[in-house]
């Protein structure tokens, strides 16, 4: 089954992410389109769309009658999980959300977290302190993708929430680098070419702001010039993993 024109670039590839047979839990739905297409595809077995304003919930109602799936997909008036309980979903989907409000249902919504299988998650903003945060929880990450729509880049992430019985925070064996905090270990380690558009893109912007601040001399102008050339660095440092094939199969 094609992807329906209402889904966006962005909300396919989140869609994507989704694995098939699950109860989806769509917090911050706003018009319930990704359990409404996987519900329609086959893909999941039936949704909880949730949202804490009224408005975006009665857009939801008017989408999902439209389509018949009254009876597989049921509304929610809730802040983030607070009003799901544990077990009622085994995967959740966060997007569209700043990355500090994504931190904060998360963190309020433990009870119902834990129990999940899998959370897909897509922070418009904050997303290496997303995923600094993630690592600190022990969450594991299981894929990474980034897609581009309209000249913005959008990454996301499906995570598995650490295991209940076990909530001690396990850390990763060796620590992400702040090149694979800030862009994605996983995209990195498997060369997402969007990614690399991306790198490339920012390697070439701070190389212009840097030449039009080699004129200045002022502590605040030296200051940028600091701040855009770690910037640099890092955005280096992450178009490198592209640079090198680091396996060797032929002789």
């Amino acid at each position: 089954m094609g992807y329906p024109s209402y889904l966006s670039v962005r909300l396919k590839a989140v869609a994507e992410l989704v694995s098939d047979r699950r109860c989806l839990a769509d917090i911050g739905t706003d018009h319930a389109y990704i359990p409404i297409w996987l519900v329609k595809s086959g893909r999941i077995s039936g949704a909880i769309a949730a949202d804490v304003n009224r408005g975006p919930l009665q857009r939801a109602l008017e989408h999902i009658r439209d389509n018949g799936l009254e009876d597989r997909i049921k509304l929610r008036l809730s802040d983030g999980f607070l009003a799901l309980k544990p077990g009622e979903a085994d995967s959740a989907v966060l997007a569209g959300m700043g990355g500090g409000l994504m931190i904060r249902i998360l963190k309020e919504g433990a009870r119902v977290v834990e129990h999940l299988e899998e959370c897909i998650l897509q922070p418009q903003s904050e997303i290496e302190k997303v995923r600094a945060f993630l690592l600190e929880e022990g969450f594991l990450f299981l894929k990474e993708d980034m897609v581009e729509e309209d000249g913005k880049y959008y990454p996301m992430m499906k995570v598995k929430p650490p295991i209940r019985e076990h909530r001690e925070k396990k850390k990763p064996e060796t620590p992400w680098s702040e090149a694979e905090l800030r862009y994605g270990k996983l995209l990195l380690e498997n060369r997402n070419p969007v990614l690399r558009e991306f790198l490339e893109r920012e390697i070439s912007i701070r190389k212009q702001i840097l030449s039009r601040l080699e004129s200045g001399n002022s502590f605040r102008i030296a200051e940028r010039r600091r701040e855009v050339e770690a910037e640099l660095d890092c955005a280096e440092k992450g178009l490198n993993y592209y640079a090198v094939q680091r396996d060797y199969t032929g002789d």
